[in-house]
């Protein structure tokens, strides 16, 4: 195996319960599939309660902040306000025990005359940085992809990639060796493209050929071993692709109806959970080692309650799912039974789940954090009310979980 083999299929084989607790290095954790591995995360809170600290962070973005060795990132876009077109895109860093703020970097300045309009509900600064605790990438979607050291410095910046985006920015890159993957899915151009993490420079770009009657998606890919050989799931708004690491080859793709997909994908048991996406989403779980075959790989699939936004959260044997309007699932990941289907709050819900210690949290736009136990049976263990918006996701690290309001960045840990 090249180097670029063994570390894809390592990481994939890497699930949940192996992943370190002391760092959220990306969308969604070690895994990319929302695991904590640690145990003491705090279950109850609220503004006050359980505050270790609370920051204000300028501009507004819907970013989800990283935690990495001590230290958290996030981006942020000021002024912020999405009906302003000239804007400041930045990075920050806060000191992850005490919350200051350690430095701030604009990374792009976003042109008025030249910058399409983004939809209401989405921020200038949607996607979430990553990190491999050496240095920081940031991505601004059509306004360009930058990698910064870790304070601040701006090592290089790619600016090439431009498209027509629809409604703003909010796919994620992940880091795959060193390359650096996202997908590209606006009203004019879809791809799929690898830049150097060192230098910025395209690797590999691959055409969708989307022929989806709308083509605008909004997708962050998954990186997964089959068989022991790598690739790059990515959704478009018809269909989820895989690629080739090195090459950005197609390996097969799986058709469906949707656009406007947003959820992550996760993976496990060889099969991929998938979200479909706008209008009438449907879950859908593909045995991916027969993708590409003559017959069809798609093990079960579902509309009832399917999310729009939240990606779907594997939990061993169990898929668990949150709608937009607030109705949590538990499935049996590998026939599609439902355990149980209840309303866990008030809607909309954008912020994914995610697990630790046998527990599952789900965050609603209004920012109340419902605390389930996992399993079969529903149980509510706590609600938790922060009477700020939030879209962003929770990261996790050293028994504290770190939650993006509107306008603050909360530390909370159990006294």
């Amino acid at each position: 195996m090249t180097r670029l083999y063994v570390l894809i299929a390592t990481l994939a084989l890497t699930f949940a319960h192996s992943a370190r607790a002391e760092n959220w290095p990306e969308f969604r954790g070690p895994t990319g599939q929302g695991h904590y591995a640690g145990k003491g995360l705090p279950i109850e809170w609220s503004a006050t309660k359980n505050v270790v600290w609370k920051q204000p962070i300028p501009g507004k973005g819907w970013s989800s902040p990283i935690v990495q060795d001590g230290r958290v990132y996030l981006t942020t876009a000021l002024p912020g306000d999405y009906k302003i077109k000239d804007q400041s895109l930045q990075a920050l860093c806060l000191d992850a025990k005490t919350g200051q703020q350690r430095w701030l970097t604009e990374v792009f300045k976003q042109d008025g005359k030249k910058a399409p309009g983004i939809h209401p509900k989405n921020s200038h600064a949607s996607p979430t940085p990553l990190t491999d605790g050496k240095r920081l990438w940031v991505h601004f979607g059509h306004q360009g992809t930058a990698c910064l050291d870790l304070e601040g410095k701006v090592l290089w910046r790619n600016t090439e990639l431009r498209y027509a985006p629809v409604h703003g920015a909010g796919g994620t890159p992940i880091r795959v060796d060193n390359r650096l993957v996202f997908s590209v899915d606006g009203g004019d151009k879809q791809f799929v493209v690898a830049l150097e993490c060192d230098t910025g420079k395209v690797i590999w770009k691959t055409d969708r050929k989307s022929s989806a009657a709308k083509k605008f998606s909004f997708g962050t890919p998954l990186a997964i071993a089959v068989d022991g050989k790598p690739q790059i799931v990515s959704q478009a708004a018809d269909a989820v692709m895989a690629y080739d690491p090195r090459d950005g080859m197609e390996l097969w793709r799986v058709k469906y109806d949707g656009y406007s997909q947003i959820p992550r994908p996760v993976y496990g048991h060889g099969m991929l959970f998938l979200s479909t996406g706008y209008d009438e989403p449907t879950m859908m779980a593909v045995r991916v080692n027969e993708a590409g075959g003559s017959k069809s790989p798609v093990a079960w699939s579902t509309n009832k309650a399917a999310p729009h936004n939240p990606s779907p959260l594997l939990v061993e044997d169990e898929l668990y799912t949150v709608s937009d309007r607030g109705v949590a699932s538990c499935f049996d990941a590998r026939t599609g039974k439902i355990h149980w289907q209840e309303s866990v709050g008030e809607g909309p819900f954008w912020a994914s789940p995610f697990h630790a210690d046998g527990k599952i949290y789900v965050q609603s736009e209004h920012g109340v954090t419902t605390v389930l136990r996992a399993g079969k049976t529903f149980e509510v263990l706590a609600q938790n009310e922060m009477d700020e918006r939030t879209f962003a996701s929770c990261a996790a690290a050293d028994r504290a979980l770190y939650l993006r309001t509107e306008g603050h960045l909360y530390r909370i840990q159990a006294k």
